[in-house]
């Protein structure tokens, strides 16, 4: 099994160097210098790999940037921001290094999950606690998938599925997909 932890590492990383490659691509008329060395500093991390290396060289870089006085040198996402590009990245190398049955079966809980959601919001008449209850379960399980665990992934979906049972959300006749 792929060690997911470690793709996200990776993916913060290729990120990272994607922002500041892209920045230091551009002629954006800031000092020749500081870019200079902010470009060597980008080389270091990449040839080192090493996660803890990596970022402490990235922050290096962010507060040289600022320092510095460079008005379009990236600055440092804000948690949220980061973390939601990271999972983009994340996704893309997962589905790169997963076998296809293993991809199969986590497309097929997101669905459920997309759908069974779709039942909540179109539920007229849950109480706030509910809806938050199937939010946070929800967040549980695309985390799970976030991180290709699609035993965790399904826990979660039962668990939501039976939510909906409780509250009415899914008919007699019906199931979640």
């Amino acid at each position: 099994m792929t060690d997911a932890y470690k793709v996200f590492q990776d993916a913060e990383s290729r990120k990272a160097y994607d922002v500041w490659d892209s920045y230091l691509a551009a002629s954006a008329g800031e000092d020749p210098k500081v870019r200079e060395t902010l470009r060597s500093m980008l080389e270091s991390a990449r040839e080192d790999g090493e996660y803890t290396w990596v970022q402490t060289k990235l922050a290096e870089m962010y507060d040289e940037a600022r320092e510095s006085g460079l008005t379009w040198a990236p600055t440092p996402p804000r948690p949220c921001e980061a973390d939601r590009q990271v999972r983009d990245y994340a996704r893309d190398l997962l589905r790169g290094s997963l076998p296809l049955r293993v991809l199969d079966r986590l497309d097929s809980i997101g669905l459920s999950l997309r759908v069974l959601n779709r039942r909540f919001d179109d539920t007229l008449g849950l109480d706030r606690a509910t809806r938050e209850d199937a939010v946070y379960i929800t967040a549980r399980a695309e985390s799970a998938l976030d991180f290709a665990h699609a035993e965790a992934a399904e826990r979660e979906l039962e668990r939501l599925k039976a939510l909906a049972r409780r509250c009415g959300v899914l008919d007699r006749g019906r199931s979640a997909a």
